[in-house]
């Protein structure tokens, strides 16, 4: 293997027809890439004491790319739910959580999103929320914490969106996910 190539993390190199080639034809080997050291970058973030801030960072990463990487930014997804076990953690030792709360609308439906496949969990959550009327919501039913669904929605739809936790595992987690009235 030349030298030049040794350094290239293999995951980047795979695929690679090794042909000198316009601009954009490796860039999905670089954007995997670069998406696999935020993700690990971010859990350390969060394994140091700020896994808020690692999961708002994910998040972000994950709007980037959910509609032009889809895989990458189900790494970031995946990195978002173990942040979110970290953060239950501190949080069962004391420390605050910074997410604060949000009015939450009156009128609810039940989306229950236990029976899909994950793949297609967040495309129905997000297609529900945008169907919402201002000033309604809905109650996501889910299997496991939705706290990286929180971060999504808050990268995504900022100060457009109230979250309220109605009931929080071990099996089941109720959410109430409104659209704020403008």
């Amino acid at each position: 293997m030349p030298p030049e190539t040794a350094a290239v993390p293999a995951d980047a190199a795979a695929g690679s027809s090794g042909e000198s080639s316009p601009e954009g034809s490796s860039q999905p080997h670089v954007v995997d890439a670069l998406t696999r050291v935020l993700a690990r970058t971010l859990r350390r973030l969060g394994q140091a004491g700020e896994p808020w801030d690692a999961s708002r960072l994910a998040a972000e990463g994950w709007s980037l790319l959910r509609d032009s990487s889809p895989a990458d930014a189900e790494r970031l997804n995946g990195a978002m739910h173990y942040l979110a076990r970290l953060e239950q953690k501190l949080e069962a030792e004391g420390h605050h959580d910074p997410q604060g709360a949000a009015k939450v609308p009156t009128e609810t439906r039940v989306i229950d999103v236990r029976s899909e496949t994950p793949k297609v969990r967040h495309e129905i959550i997000f297609d529900e929320w945008a169907a919402l009327e201002a000033g309604t919501a809905y109650v996501l039913v889910n299997d496991h914490d939705p706290k990286p669904l929180w971060y999504q929605f808050q990268a995504e739809h900022e100060g457009e969106f109230s979250w309220d936790a109605l009931e929080e595992g071990p099996e089941v987690w109720r959410v109430r996910i409104g659209k704020v009235a403008k």
